[in-house]
């Protein structure tokens, strides 16, 4: 099947076969394409927690509003933005440049002001939200990735990010939830399965100048 195909097949998955679980080297290929998933400078302002654990999933599920995807999908993907995105976060961005390119660092001083001029020209505030609208862009990668996979999932707003900070020690990591997905196999009674895809048409959503 298309990327395309793949997209039209999947839905945003309400209910999961707690039986079914993705196989390891499927589950690899999702994560391997969302941390190449791209970000402003190349900063990579998240990270991606992949959350399995049966207890830390039932503690989720009660600051999750109840619903049942967080414990009965086969794994649970948590984007946390980062909070202390600062002048130590771009220099060592630098260095991890220099080395992966195996270039001199010096070499790197203008795009390194660049990068730093970004950071201290932003209120934390605006680091923050910074942050975060680049994690939606790695769990758009997330969905097509999975859909690719013929894997379903769920993004997933409807949680309360402070009872995820709590339960899994986010604020001493120096991050912040953000959106998270449930990613598995559809129960075969998950009625939403079969509902038309609802989007609005091409004439109207493409405005092309």
């Amino acid at each position: 099947m298309s990327l395309v195909d793949n997209l039209k097949w999947r839905y945003a998955t309400k209910k999961f076969d707690s039986t079914k679980k993705i196989a390891a080297e499927k589950l690899k290929a999702i994560l391997d394409a969302v941390q190449l998933a791209p970000s402003s400078l190349g900063l990579q302002h998240y990270r991606i927690l992949v959350i399995e654990d049966a207890d830390t999933r039932e503690k989720l599920k009660a600051v999750g509003y109840g619903q049942t995807q967080i414990t009965d999908a086969s794994q649970l993907i948590v984007f946390a933005a980062e909070t202390n995105i600062n002048e130590d976060f771009g220099k060592k961005y630098i260095d991890n440049v220099a080395a992966t390119r195996n270039i001199p660092r010096e070499a790197l001083a203008g795009f390194e002001d660049m990068v730093l001029g970004a950071i201290n020209g932003r209120t934390p505030e605006q680091l923050l939200i910074w942050a975060q609208k680049q994690a939606y862009i790695g769990l758009g990668i997330l969905v097509t990735a999975a859909a690719d996979q013929h894997v379903d999932i769920c993004p997933m707003e409807g949680f309360d990010p402070a009872g995820f900070d709590e339960v899994l020690g986010l604020k001493e990591k120096g991050l912040t939830a953000t959106v998270i997905a449930t990613i598995g196999y559809r129960a075969e009674d998950d009625e939403t399965a079969n509902a038309a895809k609802v989007r609005r048409p091409a004439s109207e959503f493409f405005i092309h100048i």
